[in-house]
């Protein structure tokens, strides 16, 4: 919470929940990740918070965009980016979808498969590819699935064939997984990405980059290392693997660039239990799973909650949203402790929101309309 948000949140008429993103954050951020990692390109992670403001501000500082799809990649270059700073990141494209890419002039592509090199080699000649190798994501608080990435075994292969097509087999990309609190995470993949680039070296193909992907956290209910921490715990661990012969990297922030930023202001609907014996009372918010609280699944991402009653004796409560949809609880497993005094009314302040919200919120489940958002 920034004294602008504050400010903002104070004057604003109320006409249901709503994302606040200071931009100065996002400023701060950028400048930190430029500075923790200053030999590594920053593609900031579109599908974080694809807002136009913010994509500009990025833009603006010479910021690289990691892209999931054509329409990520002409919002980013209506935001003032040139296609030279983008990458088609998704290792799941249709052969259309990639020439459109190549059509606005970008040549770096992912890949993960055979198929894939394939694709890209029709669709995009003489383009850059890198192979997304699998992480297992341990030590993440959003782990990432094995839907992405082939196994590192397999990877000089995916690279091999991609040489043979025509294509500038260029690097070794992985994720650590989202919201990774561990700055040693890296250390793993690195090694195995080191090997990758041994094989294919003995293959006659010099690869040049290494994507360290994401996993950069933002603060919610625990600490979490500096972004300089994760730099020095990266930079050594680059060094471990290659020597004196560090590749070019690039990372790809999303939750860490935006999270941290945001605030999203909701409103208590009900507070009820279950029996007149029940000690765990229920709480419904105006916002939910639906409305851009899907990172609430499984209870993976714990947001800070303040209230306007914090001080007060507090309970645990089951906190959910307001659709007609019984998946629609954000809280249960592990209750949130909330004030006693907690009443209908009452409007609730969800921190560090920035990232992963707005856009995973529905169009309009239940007739609810999306999240609004504002960026100042």
């Amino acid at each position: 919470m920034t004294d602008r948000i504050r400010e903002f949140l104070r004057q604003r008429q109320d006409d249901g929940p709503c994302l606040v993103v200071d931009l100065d954050v996002v400023r701060d951020n950028y400048n930190a990740f430029a500075k923790a990692l200053p030999d590594s390109r920053v593609f900031y992670a579109v599908k974080a918070n694809p807002a136009p403001e913010v994509l500009r501000l990025l833009a603006s500082l010479g910021s690289c965009f990691d892209t999931a799809s054509v329409a990520e990649i002409e919002m980013v270059l209506a935001a003032g980016c040139t296609p030279d700073r983008i990458s088609f990141g998704n290792t799941i494209k249709k052969e259309r979808d990639i020439a459109r890419a190549y059509a606005m002039g970008v040549r770096l592509f992912a890949v993960d498969c055979k198929a894939e090199v394939e694709k890209v080699a029709r669709a995009a000649p003489e383009a850059r590819v890198f192979c997304r190798i699998l992480c297992d994501g341990a030590g993440a608080e959003w782990p990432l699935s094995r839907k992405f990435g082939c196994e590192p075994a397999m990877a000089a292969d995916v690279l091999e064939h991609a040489h043979r097509l025509g294509l500038n087999a260029y690097g070794i990309s992985f994720h650590v997984g989202s919201q990774q609190r561990n700055q040693h995470a890296w250390d793993r993949a690195l090694a195995q990405a080191a090997a990758v680039f041994k094989e294919c070296g003995e293959r006659g193909i010099n690869l040049s980059m290494v994507n360290l992907g994401g996993g950069f956290p933002t603060k919610y209910l625990k600490n979490v290392p500096t972004v300089k921490t994760y730099g020095t715990a990266i930079f050594r661990a680059l060094r471990k693997h290659f020597g004196n012969r560090i590749p070019e990297t690039i990372i790809e922030p999303g939750r860490g660039m935006v999270g941290n930023a945001g605030v999203i202001e909701t409103e208590v609907v009900l507070v009820s239990k279950k029996s007149e014996e029940d000690e765990v009372r229920w709480v419904y918010l105006d916002i939910g799973k639906f409305g851009g609280l899907a990172e609430t699944m499984d209870e993976s991402i714990r947001y800070p909650i303040r209230t306007p009653r914090d001080g007060s004796e507090t309970a645990p409560c089951i906190l959910a949203g307001p659709t007609c949809d019984s998946a629609d609880v954000l809280y249960e497993k592990e209750p949130y402790l909330l004030p006693v005094s907690l009443e209908i009314g009452d409007r609730l302040l969800i921190e560090g929101t920035g990232a992963y919200t707005s856009t995973y919120a529905s169009v309009a489940f239940n007739g609810f309309p999306p999240l609004k958002t504002y960026h100042i």
